[in-house]
């Protein structure tokens, strides 16, 4: 019964949510454009899915993922854990003791990238745009690299307590000398591709991992070092999408260029 109080009430709050992107869809329609609502009936139902569907999101956000993601941070931070005898001895712990939590923060980063609907999405327009010359599994692939990247150097920034802006400063400097290097078909979706990280299944439980991790590291503070790890999942994406393509087009200058080397000596 608490549950399904929880989702009622989550339900309710979802609708006064969704109300007014309804208000503007419509009203835009009606009193701008002024003709009426194509396939209305199917519009309707797909707005009661979608109020459906992310409150039932939200639910499980609050009952699974968030939950799971702290337990995490919890259990790979805890000195019992990371070694035996430094709860008995008190001896402080070194941020490469924290080894265990780099690596499942790689492992999460890229995991829940590649299952993130945005990029799925993002990645097949691409490929249909490109005729194929954007590959969906080479573009998922190179995202989630970047994803995996970004969140184990940001665990890392709150293990060591290091100022966060120094590395979002250094990291954009990268990719603003990566954009006059890299080819332009493909510096658009390089950045939209650290847009589309931030979405339904990568935010929480990054996020859960975050407030885990900065709640449990001594001398670390939930609200300041908790945050930000979502910044490192939108920054490194851009970063290996265009290192992705610049590696592609080096490797196909020199097959060409290997061709036709080996066209001359034929004709010679």
């Amino acid at each position: 019964m608490e549950t399904l109080s929880q989702l009622l009430s989550i339900l309710l709050s979802t609708i006064r949510d969704v109300l007014p992107i309804i208000a503007i869809v419509f009203g835009f329609q009606l009193l701008v454009i002024r003709r009426p609502i194509p396939h209305l009936k199917r519009v309707l139902f797909g707005f009661i899915y979608v109020i459906v569907g992310l409150a039932l999101f939200l639910l499980g956000l609050d009952k699974a993922l968030f939950p799971i993601g702290e337990l995490m941070a919890q259990q790979l931070t805890d000195p019992a854990f990371i070694r035996g005898t430094v709860a008995t001895t008190g001896e402080a712990l070194h941020w490469s003791d924290y080894y265990w939590v780099y690596i499942f923060a790689f492992a999460i980063g890229a995991s829940t990238t590649i299952a993130e609907p945005s990029l799925i999405a993002v990645a097949i327009k691409a490929n249909e745009v490109s005729g194929g010359a954007i590959g969906v599994w080479g573009l998922r692939l190179a995202v989630a690299l970047g994803v995996a990247i970004g969140i184990s150097l940001g665990t890392w920034r709150i293990v060591t307590g290091y100022p966060i802006h120094w590395f979002i400063i250094s990291g954009y400097i990268v990719v603003v000398i990566q954009t006059f290097f890299a080819p332009k078909l493909i510096v658009p979706l390089a950045y939209d591709s650290g847009g589309v990280t931030t979405s339904t299944v990568t935010v929480p439980l990054v996020a859960a991992l975050g407030l885990g991790l900065a709640s449990t590291v001594p001398g670390r503070s939930a609200l300041i070092d908790g945050f930000g790890l979502i910044a490192f999942a939108s920054l490194f994406p851009m970063i290996t999408v265009m290192g992705y393509a610049q590696i592609t087009e080096i490797v196909a200058r020199r097959d060409r260029r290997r061709r036709e080397r080996a066209k001359m000596v034929k004709q010679e």
